[in-house]
């Protein structure tokens, strides 16, 4: 029998610089995602609560927030980043906290912009008692 070659395929990966670009913050109540993006929406880097080591009630507090936010923040620093959009959805305890920690990070946030979905009406309400 023959052995089989193995050939490895490498990816080719250009440097790649980025001045400024869009953090997008989704803050739940049990976990905070974020995203980092270039101007035109190409994913460059993310992290969430529960990447950065955090399990169950844990990843729900402010400090797994900036955990996260910290982790995107020196993949960020890599691309050349100095500023940055910012674009916070929901309700959970990261909101502020994510916001704390790219100021501290040296990041200039040029925009904040709270995204969160409103209904305009909500779902059909249930139907009157009767007694």
């Amino acid at each position: 029998m023959a052995k089989k070659q193995i050939r490895s395929i490498k990816k080719q990966t250009t440097e790649r610089k980025v001045t400024s670009g869009r953090v997008y913050v989704t803050a739940t109540f049990n976990n905070t995602l974020v995203t980092l993006t270039d101007a035109s929406g190409n994913t460059l880097a993310w992290g969430t609560s529960g990447a950065a080591g955090f399990k169950g009630a844990r990843k729900a507090t402010p400090f797994a927030a900036i955990s996260a936010m910290e982790k995107v923040i020196q993949k960020a620093k890599e691309f050349g980043m100095s500023s940055c959009e910012v674009y916070i959805k929901g309700p959970g305890p990261g909101r502020d906290a994510t916001i704390k920690a790219l100021r501290s990070a040296g990041v200039n946030i040029t925009m904040i912009a709270d995204v969160t979905p409103i209904p305009h009406n909500g779902p059909r309400a249930k139907k009157r008692r009767r007694v």
